[in-house]
């Protein structure tokens, strides 16, 4: 198994959040051409009160957010818009851990709803999210969101969903 998924919420269990992170995990890791067998993700599913907390603790905003990651090793391209390094695999056969996700069920949940759309898609998309800011990915610069976004679309519509971005329509995408 790629994760390794600990649900501190029973609803995480309810709503396969172990099925849903290792799905999520591989697509994004062969998307990439990782090969998902080398690596390993931890994946926390909490609710919003700890997520709040982990959120204060690391980022100094004591807020409740969807979700967190904390990667093993700064990745990060040095160049806007460039990809990351790549992430080296163990040379002892073990797999290499990219890092820890953390998703706070009530946020997931209200989010879903608030966008219209079922909340295994969403939370799917933020496990997609949540992997590539593991592999140095990210949207502070604007041609890293451009490139990082890019991604989750491309992944995101190889697993069969619609584009994040895109504007809802009504209460049913459209």
């Amino acid at each position: 198994m790629l994760t390794e998924t600990l649900c501190e919420d029973d609803r995480w269990q309810a709503a396969g959040l172990d099925r849903l992170a290792e799905r999520a995990a591989l697509a994004t890791l062969r998307h990439l051409g990782f090969d998902p067998e080398a690596f390993e993700i931890a994946v926390l599913g909490c609710d919003d009160t700890r997520i709040a907390v982990l959120n204060a603790d690391f980022r100094d905003k004591p807020r409740a957010t969807n979700v967190l990651s904390w990667p093993s090793e700064d990745l990060a391209a040095d160049e806007a818009g460039e990809a990351p390094f790549a992430p080296e695999p163990d040379l002892e056969g073990e797999p290499h851990h990219l890092g820890d996700l953390a998703l706070a069920y009530d946020t997931c949940a209200r989010e879903a709803a608030e966008q219209h759309k079922p909340e295994s898609d969403h939370v799917t998309h933020l496990l997609v999210h949540g992997v590539l800011h593991l592999l140095g990915y990210d949207h502070i610069r604007d041609a890293d969101a451009t490139l990082m976004e890019g991604f989750e679309v491309e992944i995101l519509g190889n697993l069969g969903l619609k584009d994040p971005y895109r504007e809802i329509d009504g209460p049913h995408g459209s």
